[in-house]
């Protein structure tokens, strides 16, 4: 190997390993309508909120937005996941991603004959999140089966930069597009964006569940997929560790207060300190490349969840903007190999008949987990102060991983090489 070879072969494997695009045609399908429908959503979701603003004025009716999407996703999310151990998954896939174009193409008729009913768009943001309940453990499950094992930590890193590039340009481009053209042209947008969902989901081989004899055709029970999960501790862990995370330690909640009483700034600070962990999330997915090689999953995880636990509660200290931006970015980036290790896990280490049901459960403590540490946040810094709950909850974070890890001392053996769930 020359020279000028050698570094251009380290900077290949520090960014992100792009091989199950390479290698799986119908991967690679499935990544590119997912990230381009990731974008069209993020427009919609901006795009609602500030219509909704328009038309009443009040602050709590954009907030609402949140609960009629964050009910449907608890729901359907369990729900979802039977389903997906049930049926085709690659069936389910198109009629969910159909259900959420069409809903794109109500919302485009609705400005088109000037319906301006908040009731209306509430609906919609309820009836999408029930798509999305259901399309996301269909989805998931099926990358186990379109990729080797030893691919998974790539694609899942692939993954989190969809979802990240979702959050950081849909918002972006659909302040700009309602700005200039109005929401109908958002709306249009969103639904033509979903088109590549529905063509990679139309090009998906049959995928049914890999279900044990005399069971193909009964009904998964979510009861079943609650009783494995509660006999396996390597997989309770990936969810108990992500809730000491998302609850004790997730401040986004108190941003605006912070950016006032911290940095003396304005909305655009806030928007600053929003935008930072998803930048750093997005950043742990393209310098994502040496993620394949570590085999110890469940001891990547625990120092992933420690250090963004350690990230926020050094952010809670700092009164520089620049430097609590710094540590937020670095807690977003720990966040992304969390994510990665603990997606893969649920992926090699569950049977497939049972990964549906497990990835409902993933959507559930991810839509739920957040809330609660946004509800945490809020009343610490009322009844204390924003320094005590974003600080105290680092540290708790990190205290309660550290218990974690002693209590279940297994997990931090974990090898990919021989996944025990």
């Amino acid at each position: 190997m020359t020279e000028s070879a050698e570094p251009r072969a380290r900077r290949t494997h520090i960014l992100a390993d792009l091989t199950p695009l390479r290698t799986s045609p119908d991967y690679r399908r499935l990544w590119v309508g997912n990230t381009v429908s990731w974008i069209g959503q993020g427009m919609t979701a901006l795009a609602v909120s500030l219509q909704v603003y328009d038309i009443t004025g009040s602050a709590f009716s954009v907030g609402l937005i949140g609960f009629c999407s964050l009910v449907p996703l608890v729901v359907f999310g369990l729900y979802g996941g039977a389903v997906a151990d049930t049926v085709d998954r690659r069936k389910l896939g198109l009629f969910s991603a159909t259900g959420s174009f069409a809903l794109s193409l109500v919302l485009v008729a609705a400005t088109v004959v000037g319906i301006e009913q908040v009731g209306l768009l509430y609906v919609i943001v309820a009836l999408q999140a029930v798509c999305f309940a259901l399309n996301a453990p269909a989805r998931s499950s099926m990358i186990a089966r379109l990729l080797p094992a030893g691919q998974l930590p790539a694609a899942n890193a692939l993954t989190s930069m969809t979802s990240t590039t979702g959050t950081l340009v849909g918002p972006m481009l659909g302040g700009l597009i309602v700005g200039w053209w109005g929401y109908r042209a958002a709306y249009t947008v969103d639904a033509l964006c979903f088109t590549a969902s529905l063509y990679a989901m139309w090009r998906m081989p049959s995928m049914l569940p890999d279900r044990k004899d005399g069971e193909a055709g009964k009904r998964a029970s979510v009861l079943d997929g609650l009783r494995f999960l509660g006999t396996r501790p390597n997989l309770r862990m990936t969810f108990f560790t992500d809730l000491c995370a998302m609850v004790l330690a997730h401040p986004r909640a108190l941003f605006p207060a912070v950016a006032v009483l911290w940095y003396g700034g304005d909305a655009r600070t806030t928007g600053l300190l929003v935008a930072a962990p998803a930048l750093g999330a997005l950043l742990g997915g393209v310098f994502s490349g040496r993620l394949g090689r570590i085999r110890r999953h469940g001891l990547a995880i625990l120092l992933a969840v420690g250090s963004w636990g350690t990230a926020i509660a050094v952010f809670g200290l700092t009164r520089n903007l620049w430097l609590g931006l710094l540590f937020l970015a670095l807690a977003g980036c720990a966040d992304t190999v969390s994510m990665v290790f603990r997606t893969t896990m649920l992926q090699a280490a569950v049977p497939d008949e049972m990964r549906g049901r497990l990835q409902g459960v993933f959507i559930v403590v991810v839509a739920g987990g957040p809330r609660l540490g946004d509800f945490l946040a809020g009343s610490v810094a009322d009844l204390a102060s924003p320094t005590l709950a974003v600080t105290g909850g680092g540290v708790l974070c990190v205290a309660a991983v550290t218990l974690l890890a002693l209590k279940w001392r297994a997990f931090a053996r974990y090898d990919a090489r021989d996944p025990q769930p």
